[in-house]
Parts: structure tokens; sequence; C-alpha cells
């Protein structure tokens, strides 16, 4: 077994091209059988093995810099920087991250979990190279979905005029997670069906280098390769015109051809695109099939493709079946998605109803922007989108949407904790940042009933910009139906006071229930919106001496702080305050459950925590 013997990139580049290529087969095979176990990011990465070992083939990633965009293609590079043997641990609890960390290797060059970003971190980096006088490679490896977004074209508008030696490489498979949309991907679509020129290209040059004779006229003969590649490949000049020097498509499952782009590329003194074409699942059937099915996948059978365990109904798919049931009584309401459709559970919809769809790509601050347009003109907006992903377009939000008081509505998708992904995309920030949005409505389902008479509420009733945050996952042992105030009593009781909302009210609840057994009697409080909130609002508090502020969100900006401020504003403020929250920290990956346990925001954690406030008096 060749992958046997890598311990490091240093072993890659003493294979020659024979056992290189089995290394590649080799590699896809070993990530196929590890993603089946521990689940994860399985298309992207297959299509991306033989990039990843020309790379190493090439460039030394403990000094030169690869900035990955997105970081969920980082598996095989993960595999041949030393990580091998912890990929049974990949995604879990204390072990191995889906995404680069710089703290886990020196081979990974900036933390990359969100898209777009790389080549602005990129040529940051390339400019602090020269500033310090130091000599190292720089590379941005974007694609994926990744030039869908607006930063990319930030980046290379800058970096293509800057003069650093700058190696962009442009892993076009077609698909971010769902089918690539827009512009780019048109033009891309056009590069990849005219192969022509870049073969003539290697035939030219190969011609002309044997002799001194041949490369002085090599040397002269620039004016008319630009007419050959204008008249062969147009579309390549948009990068050219940005000032990058540009080689491609190139096949990016042809390791030797891979490997000598990059050579190419390594001995340039400015600015470079190299654009590769991969197929996201390279190698496994099912993966390439459904490339979009198999982006993020739970632990399933290699044999069949079918997950190991059924999942059943989550909030992202009730939620996608009562907008739908919404659109059908109401032609205003649209729907938008940044390159999320199935995700967030709009795939029926997108049936449904096509022309009242739009995946406007990997786009979050164009997406709130375009749905402000929308709300302008009469129609009802609804846009889908991750928690951590929502704070790309912030800035939209309140200059676009609130400032105007539109009525834009917002489905927050993985609220709160998520798991396997981690730091980067833990939903830990938008009850701070979107409570202080002016006019901005935030709702907390915690069951699916909610979800549904929320969803409603929003659509049909409320004005202005609304907000509903929901976790990933399906719903717990709760699974009423609150009504429409902002706050619900729960459950009685004079010892204490436990306040929390969306899914950790189930956790609540289960601590009330220990506590009884010790004779401890503690009231569970659920809230229902989280802004706007007045003192009127929690008047259920206000005979609460010893009161527990529940969330799985950091500490500054914390619903916990604004009640606190209320009842102190009302004269009411408790004896006791304690505020349970995942910190002023990022988290990392890990079950819920078990980031509950290590936080302490589970139902045992709670109870010791008001056993220890009673402890206190």
């Amino acid at each position: 077994m060749i992958l046997e013997r890598i311990r490091n990139p240093q072993d890659v580049r003493k294979l020659n091209e024979e056992e290189t290529l089995q290394l590649c087969h080799e590699l896809r095979a070993f990530l196929l059988q590890k993603v089946s176990r521990t689940g994860g990011h399985l298309a992207s990465n297959l299509g991306l093995v033989e990039l990843t070992v020309a790379i190493h083939r090439v460039f030394d990633t403990s000094r030169d810099r690869l900035v990955f965009d997105v970081g969920h293609q980082c598996y095989a590079h993960k595999a041949l920087t030393g990580r091998r043997d912890q990929f049974d641990t990949l995604r879990q609890y204390q072990g191995l991250s889906g995404f680069p960390k710089p703290w886990e290797s020196d081979h990974d060059a900036f933390i990359a979990g969100h898209a777009s970003n790389s080549v602005s971190v990129a040529l940051g980096m390339a400019r602090a190279r020269t500033l310090a006088g130091e000599h190292y490679h720089v590379l941005a490896l974007t694609g994926d979905g990744a030039l869908t977004g607006g930063l990319s074209f930030e980046g290379l508008n800058d970096a293509g005029v800057s003069g650093e030696p700058l190696i962009v490489i442009l892993n076009d498979n077609g698909m971010s997670i769902d089918t690539n949309v827009g512009g780019m991907s048109t033009h891309l679509s056009h590069l990849r069906t005219k192969p022509g020129y870049n073969a003539l290209k290697q035939r030219y040059r190969q011609a002309l280098t044997h002799s001194n004779a041949g490369q002085r006229l090599y040397d002269v003969s620039r004016s008319f390769k630009q007419v050959v590649k204008r008249t062969l490949l147009p579309e390549s000049t948009m990068f050219e015109d940005m000032g990058f020097r540009y080689l491609g498509p190139v096949d990016g499952h042809d390791v030797e051809q891979l490997t000598q782009a990059l050579q190419w590329a390594k001995e340039q003194t400015g600015p470079v695109l190299l654009n590769v074409n991969t197929v996201k699942g390279k190698g496994y059937p099912y993966a390439q099939a459904e490339p979009g099915r198999f982006h993020g996948v739970s632990p399933f059978d290699i044999t069949t493709g079918k997950p190991l365990s059924a999942g059943g109904p989550s909030f992202s798919s009730v939620f996608g079946q009562a907008l739908t049931e919404l659109a059908r009584e109401d032609q205003r309401i649209c729907a938008i998605s940044a390159a999320m459709v199935d995700g967030t559970g709009l795939t029926g919809f997108t049936e449904a109803f096509p022309r009242r769809f739009f995946d406007v790509g990997i786009a979050e601050g164009h997406a709130v922007a375009m749905a402000a347009g929308l709300a302008k003109q009469g129609q009802i907006p609804v846009f889908a989108v991750y928690s951590s992903f929502l704070q790309r377009g912030f800035d939209m939000l309140i200059h676009d949407v609130a400032l105007s008081g539109l009525h834009v509505v917002l489905a927050v998708d993985r609220a709160g904790l998520v798991g396997a992904d981690g730091e980067t995309h833990h939903g830990c920030f938008d009850p701070a940042y979107l409570s202080l949005v002016p006019g901005m409505t935030v709702l907390t389902p915690a069951s699916f009933a909610e979800l549904r008479s929320m969803l409603r509420y929003a659509v049909e009733e409320l004005q202005g910009p609304v907000a509903l945050r929901y976790p990933r996952g399906g719903e717990g042992q709760y699974q009423d139906c609150c009504g429409r105030e902002a706050v619900t009593q729960l459950r009685s009781g004079a010892d204490c006071t436990i306040v929390s909302y969306g899914p950790l009210i189930n956790e609540a609840l289960a601590a009330a229930h220990l506590l009884e057994e010790k004779g401890v009697h503690a009231a569970v409080v659920k809230l229902n919106r989280l802004a706007p909130l007045s003192c009127e609002d929690v008047q259920p508090l206000w005979d609460a001496q010893r009161l527990v502020v529940l969330e799985d969100c950091v500490t500054s900006g914390c619903v916990g702080q604004r009640l606190a401020a209320l009842l102190l504003q009302a004269g009411k403020a408790p004896g006791q305050l304690l505020l349970k929250n995942v910190g002023d920290r990022f988290i990392a990956q890990g079950s819920v459950a078990q980031l509950y346990k290590e936080l302490g925001l589970d139902a045992a954690g709670v109870a010791q925590s008001v056993e220890e406030m009673l402890h206190e008096r």
C-alpha cells in the first residue's frame, strides 16, 4: 500500500508517476471508507484527490501557504499531512476537524468554514510576505461554488492588479452544495467545453522549447498566442483582463497534467489563475450521480449508498412543507436560498412553485438585499438560511431591510449548537445580532407545531422584518404549541425559575424534574419571542428570586443579559441570577448532547447549578 508509506508530503514527492497514480486510487478508497463510517463531506473531497496530490508534489505547505475555500475540501490534504491515523475521529467530539485548523497542523494555513474568502486572505498573506522580504508561495484553492460569492470578486479584483506572486486555483466542478447558478457558472461552463486552446498551447510550447532558436521564437510570439487564445477561448480573457495569467482548463483528474500546470504557475512572478475541471463525487458512482445528496452525509453503506439510520422529520423539512402550504394560499410568497435548497427543506417548494423560488448561490448578502427589493414591490420573501451564514448579510439586514421596515421573513435554520461542523457553523450569535436590529421580531419555536404556527403568524400578521430561529434535527419531548404571548410559564415552582427557549426548553423541563426528585421546586418559563421584549412582556419573571437563564449562544448580548436589564428597569431584579450559555468563546465539534454536557447546558448540569445556587443562600 502506497498510502501507508505516506507520513508527510515529503513522501509524496518521492513517488514516481506510477506510484502517484496508485496513491490517488488508494486515497480515494480511504476517504470513501472513513467518511462512510463517521459521516462528513464526501463528494467534494472525492473530486479533489488528484489536485491535492499534485499540490503536495509541487509545494511545501508547511511553509508555502495553501488557503482552502471552502474548507470542507481538505480531507485528502489532511490525510497527506500526517493526520491519516486520526480519520476514525473525523468530526467527532475532541477528534479531527472536518475543516482546516492551524492549531491542528502547520500545513493548515488558515481556518476555513465559510465560502468566498480565500483570495482575499491569500492576497493578504502574499503582501505580508513581500513586506517582510520573505520567499514562499501562496495559493488560494477556491471553487465548489465559492466563486458565486461577492467577496471572491472583491479579492480577484484587487489581486489581479496587485502584481503579487499569487496562485488562485479555481476548482470548477459545476457545484456548490447544490448545482451552481448564475453568470459565473455559465462562464465557466463555456470554458469547460473549449479545451482545444490549452492542448494547442502545450504542443506549441513543446515544439519550440527544445532549442535555443525555438526558445527565442517562443519568447517573441506572445502576440500570436493572444490571437489564438481570443479565437479559441475568448472567455478566458475575463481573468486576464483582471490582471491574471490564465492557464486552463486543466483536467483535474490527470495528476501529471496538474503537476506540470502547478509547476508553471509556481515559476510565474505575478498573479496566476489556474482553472481546473473536476467531477464532484469522482470514483464513487452514487456520489457522482447525486453529488448534492453526497455533499454532506451521515454514516452510510458503501455498497448501496444508503444511510445506516433512517432520518425522521426535522425542523427544516417541517418548515419547507409549511411554507409550501402557505404559498398555495398566497401567491405573493417567494422563497430564497443561498445554495442550500435541500438543506433548508425547500426542495418541495421549488417543485411546486419554480417561478417563485430563487437560488442566488453562496451570496447571503445579495439574498437579503434582493429580498428587500421583493418586499418593497409587494412580494413576501422568505429567505431560508443557516444562522452562521446569515452573519454574512448583517449589513443588508440593517440598511436594506430594517431601515425601510420591509416585511422580509428570515427562516434561520441551524440556530444554536449544530454538532459536527464545529466553530465555523454553530449558530451562537444570532440571538444577539438579530435582536439589536430595530424593528426586528425574533420568534423561537421549540416544536414542529410552534414552527408551523409561528411561520403563519410571521407571514400573514406581522409587519417589518421577522426571523424564526430553529435548530438542526428533530423536536424533543416538548411538542406543544404556545400562544402569541412573548413568555409562557410551563411549570410552577417557588425555589427558582429556569428560563429558556428553542430546543433547550427540553433540558430546562428535564432539569426541573430532576430537582423535583430532590425536593426542589423549579418553575420553567419559555420565551416564545426574543425581540422585541418589554418590561411588561417579562412580567411572569417579576417575582423570581433565583433566576437561571439557559441558552446555547455566546454571553455577550445574550437574552439573559437583556432580561436582567428589563427586570432591573422594572424594579424587579432577582436576588440571584445565573446565565448559563456557551460563554465568550468558540465551541469545537461534537454531538449536540456531548456539547450540552461539556458546557453544563444539559439537564444534569442545569440541576447541579440550581442546587449550588440554593446552597449560596
